[in-house]
């Protein structure tokens, strides 16, 4: 790991899943598919914290067919209702630790069906994301984890999230830590920051956004681009909690939660810092290039993966596909980054997807009352897209900088 080192930039093509060769594990493949290959990588992450298990998350990679219609999703679906069944089990027989723990990972499988779907209008979708939050839901009443779901008052309805309240707060009113989660993640993936905010005493809220998770699922909320009036809802909801401190709230984005960060502080004071991982100041610029070029080819010939990444892209943002990439030019931070006046991490890695791009951000940040700049390098092992896989150092490298400036 470095703060502003120089490096070489993306990683090349690497050995497949088969091979344990190559300089960095991050060149590993656990599938072809770009999305899928991600995912893999995210939930290999997660298991540190009891969110999944690498012999299952191995064993679903294994059963993958990719001439098999819906491979991803029922393989996915199939291990969580195995772990489902078996947490219900363990339940009525009042084993409750058992029960708790394999719920939580039935949740995140359920989780993984719905991010890679042929079709995203399917009567499945809603299904697995019922049985992914009954399952997290149960798992949280059993093992007695300091959280709480909770519906955030939004625009005549509302935005699920959790409140975390930490029981290692040292004073009545401690700090807030706000957590936004990507395109294609949910808010309670993000627990590998939640659970390290915790237990250094500091509270946390997550939420599922428009486009996110539960409420795009739930709700059929699209994303829109002018996301401080997302947050504004967000952080009124935070005012009304005894146990936080508002002069002391930070909040955190992740992949395009990560680009969402600047916009909303340069339009919410109420904000006292904001890290973003990664950096990046015009979203659809990058992501509008590869799609137009998806476009470009017959539909007969284009890789599974892409068709169902632009299909993803109109369903999350509530256009047609042939409208996805006009939709995308809207996100792009350029004119508001002298707003931005509060304290702020810029994150970045040498697998990121889009590298070079947070340095870009972080040079741009001429009114910032402070920054700073961390790359995690090939050496950290949490060097891919929002330390995926790597979680463990991630956090424990965001929250030591988090602890001296929140």
């Amino acid at each position: 790991m470095s703060i502003l080192k120089k490096n070489n930039g993306p990683m090349s093509k690497g050995p497949s899943i088969q091979s344990i060769s190559g300089d960095h594990w991050s060149e590993l493949k656990f599938t072809d598919g770009i999305m899928t290959d991600a995912i893999m990588k995210h939930v290999m992450g997660l298991c540190y914290l009891g969110m999944a298990d690498a012999g299952e998350a191995f064993e679903v990679v294994s059963r993958l067919n990719d001439k098999e219609t819906d491979s991803w999703e029922n393989t996915w679906a199939d291990l969580a209702s195995k772990l489902k069944t078996r947490a219900q089990n363990s339940e009525k027989n009042e084993k409750k630790i058992s029960a708790s723990t394999a719920y939580l990972r039935a949740s995140t499988y359920y989780r993984m069906a719905t991010m890679y779907m042929e079709d995203v209008h399917s009567p499945k979708m809603e299904e697995y994301t019922r049985h992914s939050f009954d399952c997290y839901e149960k798992s949280l009443a059993l093992s007695g984890y300091p959280g709480k779901y909770v519906e955030i008052p939004y625009e005549g309805t509302y935005l699920p999230g959790h409140f975390y309240q930490s029981p290692y707060a040292k004073r009545d009113k401690a700090p807030l830590l706000v957590l936004t989660p990507g395109r294609d993640t949910w808010a309670v993936d993000t627990r590998w920051m939640f659970d390290a905010a915790l237990k250094r005493g500091i509270h946390c809220l997550t939420y599922d956004g428009p486009g996110q998770g539960y409420a795009l699922r739930f709700q059929n909320l699209k994303f829109r681009p002018d996301w401080e009036k997302v947050m504004g809802p967000v952080l009124d909801y935070a005012e009304t909690m005894d146990c936080v401190d508002m002069d002391h709230v930070a909040c955190m984005g992740f992949s395009f939660g990560g680009f969402l960060m600047p916009r909303v502080a340069a339009f919410d004071k109420r904000i006292k810092l904001i890290i973003t991982d990664p950096g990046n100041i015009s979203w659809g610029k990058g992501i509008g290039e590869r799609l137009a070029m998806i476009q470009k080819m017959p539909s007969r010939m284009r890789p599974k993966f892409m068709s169902v990444m632009l299909e993803d892209y109109a369903w999350k943002h509530g256009v047609p596909e042939e409208a996805v990439v006009d939709e995308l030019k809207k996100y792009d931070n350029t004119k508001i980054l002298d707003k931005v006046e509060c304290e702020v991490l810029v994150l970045d890695g040498t697998a990121e997807m889009t590298f070079g791009a947070a340095k870009e951000l972080y040079d741009a940040l001429v009114n910032a009352k402070n920054k700073d700049y961390i790359l995690f390098d090939d050496d950290s092992t949490a060097q891919c897209h929002t330390q995926m896989g790597g979680y463990a150092t991630g956090a424990e490298t965001i929250m030591d900088w988090l602890e001296d400036h929140i």
